[in-house]
């Protein structure tokens, strides 16, 4: 089906030129979500695109500040060479961390930043970016 597609995109005729020969296949957009294929042998074939739902995600970032404290306490933990470059968007697997690594960046966190994280909290954390919005939360949460 998607070959057929893909060989029918370039006969697409805009509706004001849609002029038919006989014999001649004429395929149609009529709006963006809709395509008409259609001819004298074959029946009506249409296919219509659903408007999907669109997904946001909103997050608030956390301070540049957190950041860098969580960047030198990842450094630390995992004994990086000088000149190492961590960002926010750093994955701790990227920096060589394995599981154990990671609980103890976690263990580092907790500490430098006086909260608690919980286990199921510690694994969504892919990123320093992650591990400092959930510092940002925790410290939120802990003084209201």
């Amino acid at each position: 089906m998607a070959h057929s597609l893909a060989a029918a995109a370039s006969s697409f005729s805009p509706p004001a030129a849609r002029r038919r020969l006989p014999g001649q296949v004429t395929n149609v957009i009529s709006r963006r979500s809709s395509v008409s294929f259609n001819s004298q042998r074959m029946s009506f074939m249409s296919i219509r695109s659903r408007p999907s739902q669109l997904r946001f995600k909103i997050c608030c970032s956390a301070k540049k500040e957190t950041v860098d404290k969580v960047c030198n306490i990842v450094k630390t933990q995992l004994a990086l060479p000088e000149g190492t470059a961590v960002t926010g968007e750093s994955k701790f697997s990227e920096l060589g961390a394995d599981s154990l690594d990671t609980v103890e960046i976690v263990m580092g966190l907790e500490e430098e930043f006086n909260i608690t994280v919980d286990e199921t909290s510690a694994q969504d954390i892919a990123t320093v970016q992650d591990a400092a919005n959930l510092i940002e939360k925790l410290v939120l949460e802990k003084a209201a």
